[in-house]
């Protein structure tokens, strides 16, 4: 892949901003305003240019004859072979050209590791990686790289960065100390996306919640500004403090294992196979040895707590999976996210709905699915059940509200609930669809937010009933929200259909193998039926994005109100540019991401199961 990069990409990615934010809060606050905003923007835009090397470096190495995809299908070639054979005969492998002579040479000295391919595919499907041991007695290093799951993140999350700063230019109050905190909070969301070992991931993720909470407690609406900004702070920080005690029992339970002698035997050679680093020892956070511990059925003995049929992972999974996936709104934990997104201001808001919610998507699936595929297998099936509720009653909500901002937050509830629902179809079609969907939808609330807080800050309201024909002076704002709409709505030829319809077409495919059973009751082809109530959303979406366009865009436009109400800015065309344009780009070009997506599902997939 793009390890021999010299440069550290991802250590410049997170540190810029800490660097800067660090400078901003030596400025003055009354004298250098306009210098505080430029090293802001200038920070983003550098934070931009290297999440798209990031990106298109990684993208480059995808495809191709000897690319991830290509290296992908000769492990689940050789997987499928130890699995019915029980040995591994290279000379029937298709695609080999894909590795070098020494890799080959591995392939023979233990191909008994060919049966643990999740572990294979995950390692050699991290790019741009720097490890260096920071508490060596605790395991804990400081390893970052990325996948095809969380280089789109980082993409977005620069995107989100350089709108925020902008749209963010015309704060007067306490400036100094918006942007620092801001800039903060970009260095902790980073940090989650590209983080490898798990303590890592936690340092950043509460890195990311404490800036946004003074972000809304300061800057916020000032009606409910404190009280939205401890909700979400008291909601997040308690799912994440239950997920961090799975994930410490879980860490000490896979260093228990690598102290028996089948694991003692199992980390050498995984060391030998380059699957782990060589310097690592049996207590470890890193996510690539907890992959491996799993891939080896660490997590699966039976009698946990005494009870027969219980095991460390059906016993945790829906404590670290549900702990994140409250940060990404999943019901009943969701209630936090609407009050959030109307009391932040607009900036705060971009990067809520754009990129905040993606971190408890992203921490589920890496930390749970990933590394308890057993307890995925088990508690997925009811799950999804939540999943449904999020999806169909947010779209419900957000038809009825009155208020712009309340609208965008139900919204993004409900588009959330379909990346949750995508990973409980455990399919590549279906997990595909979540990852594109994390991005689609990062990049639409963004640009939804972003055009609220454009109105708002021209008409001083967000009352729908009372705006209407803004078209007549905001043009562009109508077009980007009519776009982030038909998005929202799952329009062909734009991001949303490429992302949902991969989704339910993974419940689909997946209603045939998942069945639940409640007492005495199982329940067997009802994903199918899932998809199909899901669907209503669909409808109820397209009937809420038609009314707020028709009301705040269209129809008569109230001179004596509004008369003061101008265009527009250039900076703000820009961020509607940055945000809409790659909706439009990846609708009618999903190749530009789906591919990498995929590549970075494929391993989880082979964790639970699937190939």
């Amino acid at each position: 892949m793009i390890d021999s990069f010299s440069f550290p990409v991802l250590s410049a990615i997170i540190f810029i901003p800490v660097f800067a934010a660090i400078i901003i809060l030596f400025m003055d606050n009354e004298k250098q305003r306009d210098l505080i905003r430029g090293v802001a923007i200038t920070t983003a835009s550098v934070l931009l240019v290297l999440s798209g090397f990031v990106y298109f470096g990684y993208n480059a190495e995808v495809g191709g004859d000897s690319g991830l995809i290509a290296r992908q299908a000769v492990w689940g070639q050789l997987s499928t072979q130890y699995r019915e054979t029980g040995e591994i005969d290279l000379d029937v492998i298709e695609g080999l050209e894909a590795f070098d002579a020494a890799e080959i040479a591995i392939f023979e000295r233990f191909p008994e590791y060919a049966e643990y391919v999740g572990s294979m595919l995950f390692e050699h499907g991290l790019a741009f990686e720097e490890k260096y041991t920071w508490i060596a007695p605790l395991g804990i290093s400081y390893h970052v790289g990325v996948d095809g799951l969380s280089a789109p993140m980082v993409l977005l999350t620069g995107m989100v960065a350089v709108a925020g700063v902008l749209i963010s230019w015309r704060i007067e109050d306490r400036i100094r100390e918006f942007m620092a905190f801001f800039l903060l909070l970009v260095a902790g969301v980073y940090g989650v996306f590209i983080s490898v070992d798990m303590f890592l991931l936690f340092f950043f993720y509460e890195l990311a919640i404490f800036p946004m909470y003074l972000l809304i407690a300061g800057w916020g609406w000032v009606k409910l500004r404190e009280y939205a900004a401890m909700k979400l702070t008291l909601y997040i920080l308690i799912g994440s403090v239950v997920a961090f005690v799975g994930a410490l029992a879980m860490v000490l339970t896979a260093s228990a294992f690598f102290t028996t002698e089948e694991g003692a035997a199992a980390l050498e050679a995984a060391k030998a196979f380059g699957v782990v680093s060589a310097d690592s020892g049996t207590l470890s956070f890193d996510i690539r040895q907890l992959t491996l511990a799993a891939d080896l059925g660490a997590f699966d003995a039976a009698g946990y707590f005494g009870v027969e049929a219980l095991t460390f992972a059906k016993f945790w999974f829906p404590f670290i999976f549900i702990g994140f996936a409250s940060l990404a709104g999943m019901f009943p934990l969701h209630n936090w996210s609407p009050d959030g997104h109307v009391a932040a201001p607009t900036a705060v808001s971009m990067i809520h709905a754009g990129v905040l919610m993606k971190l408890g998507a992203y921490a589920a699936l890496r930390l749970s699915v990933q590394l308890l595929p057993e307890g995925a297998i088990a508690h997925l099936p009811w799950i999804v059940f939540l999943t449904l509720i999020n999806v169909v009653l947010g779209a419900f909500i957000a038809f009825r509200q009155r208020d712009f901002k309340y609208v965008i937050g139900f919204s993004s509830v409900s588009h959330m609930g379909l990346v949750s629902m995508g990973w409980a179809s455990m399919n590549v079609i279906g997990y595909t669809g979540a990852g594109l969907q994390m991005f689609s939808h990062g990049a639409m609330t963004a640009l939804f937010f972003g055009c609220v807080g454009m109105v708002y800050d021209r008409a001083h309201t967000r009352d729908i009933p009372s705006l209407g024909g803004f078209v007549k002076r905001m043009p562009w704002v109508a077009v980007a929200f009519i776009v982030g709409g038909l998005t929202s709505m799952g329009m062909p030829g734009l991001s949303g259909f490429i992302a949902e319809f991969p989704i339910f077409m993974g419940m689909f495919a997946a209603s045939d193998s998942i069945s639940l059973t409640v007492g005495s009751v199982t329940l067997t082809n009802y994903y199918s039926i899932l998809v199909i109530i899901a669907a209503i959303a669909i409808v109820v979406t397209a009937a809420y994005v038609l009314r707020v366009t028709g009301q705040v865009f269209f129809g008569e436009f109230n001179e004596e109100r509004y008369g003061d109400v101008t265009d527009i800015t250039i900076t703000d065309r820009a961020i509607l540019i940055l945000l809409g344009v790659p909706l439009i780009v990846l609708g009618v070009f999903p190749p530009i991401m789906a591919p990498m997506v995929e590549s970075g599902v494929v391993p989880v997939i082979a964790m639970l199961g699937g190939m």
